[in-house]
């Protein structure tokens, strides 16, 4: 079992006809997601290497069954293509594009939730379960699989981490990039809850950055309602303040949203934060009963 994804999950691609779309739907294709159909409105007919287009996201569920969207259109497209894939029925959308206005997300989370979709991003790196299905841009070739659930704001760090806990022989069951935005479509909370009752993971890893309090919540979250390890990673402690740190929501403001912050909240929930994320993976890898 994993969350989120997995070998029924059917995909269908929003933009497989761009650049960006095609190359990481064939990617994903060729690590053995079912990629079944993409939408780019006005080319229906068309096929990229074996893959049928579709003029909209409703054609495609309708004729392939898909139950997963993946979104590689321009940020003022973004909107109405999440909207679409929801009024479709599909369960999981993963929305890989940036620059996402903010009062969008807002109002595209509040939707999703409110029609029982999950959205993750915008912004965001996807989601992956090894060896049985990827949604987005992780190098599935970094990871393996195993017991750890690891749910991250940061994608190069999430790559990262991964690939250090594969080298030491730990793996992971499902990894979910949630983004970096100052506003995502799903927490860190609600992965918290799903890795909690996922029978696979035994061990949960938190990536955090600077900016915002959502480590902080989930740290009281994990206090008081998670029974599994779970361990941690927050990039930033060198960021000067005031001073944007790549990703939008990675901004500390008027003293607040520190990386000493966040780990002094992790801590005093019992949860352990590693300095680096080469020690990071260690804690993990002794936790784990894999390895």
């Amino acid at each position: 079992m994993a969350i989120l994804v997995d070998r029924d999950t059917r995909v269908v691609v929003q933009g497989l006809t761009g650049n960006e779309g095609r190359f990481h739907g064939l990617r994903n294709r060729a690590s053995g997601t079912m990629v079944v159909a993409g939408v780019t409105p006005g080319k229906s007919g068309q096929e990229v290497d074996g893959i049928p287009v579709f003029d909209t996201v409703a054609d495609a569920v309708a004729e392939t069954q898909a139950n997963a969207s993946l979104v590689f259109v321009p940020a003022a497209a973004a909107a109405d293509a999440v909207y679409e894939a929801v009024d479709a029925g599909v369960a999981t959308i993963v929305c890989i594009t940036e620059f996402v206005p903010v009062h969008d997300t807002i109002r595209l989370a509040a939707y999703a939730r409110m029609c029982g979709a999950t959205l993750i991003g915008p912004n965001c790196p996807g989601v992956l379960s090894p060896g049985r299905s990827n949604l987005g841009i992780i190098p599935a070739a970094l990871f393996s699989a195993g017991p750890v659930g690891l749910v991250s704001r940061s994608g190069t760090l999430t790559y990262e981490i991964g690939h250090e806990l594969a080298e030491l022989g730990v793996g992971n069951s499902t990894i979910v990039g949630i983004g970096g935005d100052p506003v995502v479509g799903t927490s860190f909370i609600e992965i918290l809850d799903q890795f909690e009752a996922d029978p696979e993971t035994e061990i949960v890893v938190l990536v955090g950055e600077i900016g915002g309090e959502e480590e902080e919540k989930a740290a009281r979250h994990v206090a008081e309602r998670c029974s599994k390890p779970v361990l941690a990673y927050i990039a930033g402690f060198s960021a000067p303040p005031g001073k944007r740190m790549g990703h939008a929501g990675a901004i500390i403001s008027r003293g607040s949203g520190t990386a000493e912050a966040k780990r002094q909240a992790l801590e005093e929930a019992g949860i352990a934060v590693g300095t680096t994320p080469t020690e990071l993976a260690r804690l993990v890898a002794e936790r784990s009963s894999t390895r």
